[in-house]
């Protein structure tokens, strides 16, 4: 496999293992979010990004997206900075800086420490230190009781795209398929014969990798898929098992 080609391996998609939602199970609340519109009009640049010498692939889509790992939060060292959609940084607003998800994206964050839940809008980049998996905002870290402690074990889940009213913006719920296809994507690329390349290396080992093309705004990207298993339990253990091998790969339903 080329060097190119192990390049988008190793650097796209996130940094841990995260499962796709689509069926049965409810697992996220209706929400009432008091939240204001943007100040400026959201970036939606899908363009990869390098910080510190690493390469980052922004997802196209949020959908289904779940993680865990450990959060961060930031404050007033950057209040009134630019943020990585345009808007300035308000500690006092609830918003998040992530890698890799789509800028504007509501996503619910639960202190698995204390249960406290916080729904924060990503409209920045990072954090770009090892092991953590997004940046809150001062006001989302001090309703989720982690202020002191400055870091916290959470469970981040995007959510359906929200309503305003009145109130603020509802969400809809987000169920939880436990039976279905799923899959470990360990790649994403706009050239086909890169994907091909690395179907077949893992043909070698993996019984069924499938290349899926989507197209986002006018561009095809073809994704590399291997099968795990048609349970979703099961499919996350093995996808663990695989973290090694892959430590960017995320889980995926199909």
């Amino acid at each position: 496999m080329t060097k190119k080609v192990l390049r988008w391996l190793l650097f796209f998609g996130m940094t841990g293992i995260v499962s796709a939602c689509g069926g049965v199970k409810n697992n996220v609340e209706v929400v009432h979010v008091p939240l204001g519109p943007p100040k400026k009009k959201i970036s939606v640049s899908q363009k990869p990004y390098t910080v510190n010498g690493k390469t980052y692939y922004p997802l196209p889509s949020a959908r289904g997206y779940v993680e865990e790992g450990l959060a961060s939060w930031y404050g007033p060292k950057f209040h009134g900075r630019p943020t990585a959609s345009g808007e300035p940084y308000n500690m006092y607003a609830l918003t998040a800086a992530h890698k890799i998800l789509p800028l504007g994206t509501y996503v619910m964050v639960t202190n698995l420490e204390n249960g406290r839940r916080v729904v924060v809008r990503i409209n920045d980049r990072g954090p770009f230190v090892p092991g953590r998996i997004i940046d809150l905002s001062y006001a989302a870290a001090r309703t989720l009781g982690m202020v002191e402690k400055g870091v916290a074990r959470v469970r981040i889940v995007a959510l359906a795209e929200g309503r305003r009213t009145p109130r603020g913006v509802i969400f809809t719920r987000l169920p939880e398929l436990k039976k279905g296809e799923y899959y470990l994507q360990v790649g994403s690329f706009q050239n086909y014969a890169n994907a091909v390349c690395l179907r077949e290396r893992l043909s070698r080992k993996f019984k069924l990798v499938l290349i899926e093309p989507f197209t986002h705004e006018g561009a095809t990207f073809y994704r590399v898929k291997i099968f795990l298993a048609y349970d979703l339990d099961q499919a996350r253990r093995l996808a663990e098992k695989l973290k090694k091998d892959f430590p960017s790969a995320f889980l995926v339903s199909q």
